[in-house]
């Protein structure tokens, strides 16, 4: 089954290859908080020290949004979807308790399973880094416990004093809203039923960190998606051009937040001038030429009927892949 009219066939697959087969497609994202997200592990958000820019050597911390920050809550709104329109159910398959190894998210995403069976993930997410500076990107609150009252004062109730301040207070360092992330998502061996799964999870995602029913709110802007026979630049290194190239048009604005119109110019001026420098076979679907697709996977996925198809091909592509390929894993594994 044929979807896509603004996609050449042979860029894709026709069916999920069992072994590496060099296609690769780039999803080209800016990721943009819209509430205060935490990105954080022990209670602290992660930073790390690292250049500014390509051409700028100055030393700053970003904050960084690590790998399973990113794929964990796209996977979660695939699964949901899977559920929702009948072809996955909770007792089959229960995210890293008991996966069902057959399933579009078990096979495109992978799963490991003790010595029950595993399955490398074609998605591949690497840490993603702010473009601002860390001390420009966050804020320090102050968490209290009010009681019933609304007030911070106790009633005298569990063991203190009518009137006495409760000493419930904790600080937590959130990220600022409009703190810009770019962070590029490729998935290897595509069919274009697989490629419309995760193009799918990556619009609909809007939740990301830690807290994600009460904040974390953030939103994906694609910029565009590269199809080619390798990798591309890194995380890191396109953002570290985006700044070069801010910095360039002087957009850098250190007490409010970055122009969104302006860091997407950036972003797309920067990916081109990288991959521009690349040494692989490269399709690039970037700025206006990506316009037409992004049209096209919105029109599909925003229908009942295209988002259904779109879901039942990818699950009758997941388990023919389980059955002819899990199944070796399986007998190999007994007979060892």
């Amino acid at each position: 089954m044929s979807f896509l009219k603004t996609v050449d066939a042979k860029l894709f697959h026709q069916e999920i290859p069992y072994k590496p087969m060099g296609k690769y497609v780039h999803f080209l994202t800016i990721r943009v908080t819209e509430s205060y997200p935490l990105f954080q592990t022990d209670g602290e958000l992660n930073k790390a020290r690292v250049r500014a820019g390509v051409q700028d050597k100055t030393a700053i911390s970003r904050i960084s949004m690590f790998k399973r920050k990113q794929s964990t809550p796209e996977r979660l709104v695939g699964r949901e979807l899977l559920r929702n329109y009948g072809l996955m159910t909770a007792e089959e398959c229960e995210y890293n308790v008991s996966f069902a190894m057959n399933n579009p998210d078990c096979i495109i995403y992978g799963f490991a399973i003790g010595d029950s069976g595993s399955e490398k993930s074609k998605v591949v997410v690497d840490t993603a880094f702010s473009i601002t500076a860390f001390d420009e990107s966050h804020e320090t609150f102050t968490l209290n416990a009010p009681f019933e009252n609304g007030t911070m004062a106790s009633k005298g109730e569990n063991g203190t004093k009518p009137g006495e301040v409760t000493s419930r207070i904790n600080q937590q360092d959130h990220i600022r809203p409009q703190v810009f992330f770019p962070s590029i998502v490729t998935l290897k061996d595509p069919t274009e039923a697989s490629f419309l799964y995760v193009f799918n999870n990556i619009l609909r995602t809007r939740h990301y960190g830690a807290q994600t029913t009460r904040t974390g709110r953030v939103r994906n802007e694609l910029l565009g998606v590269i199809f080619a026979d390798g990798e591309i630049t890194s995380n890191l290194r396109w953002t570290q051009a985006i700044y070069d190239q801010m910095k360039a048009q002087n957009t850098l604005h250190s007490l409010d937040p970055l122009d969104e119109d302006e860091v997407i110019t950036a972003a797309v001026t920067a990916i081109e001038s990288l991959m521009s420098k690349e040494f692989i076979v490269h399709t690039d679907f970037i700025g206006d030429t990506f316009t037409p697709l992004l049209n096209e996977v919105k029109a599909l996925t925003g229908s009942e009927a295209g988002i259904t198809a779109i879901l039942q091909q990818a699950d009758t592509e997941a388990k023919a892949y389980a059955d002819k390929h899990m199944s070796k894993k399986k007998t190999g594994a007994k007979s060892k």
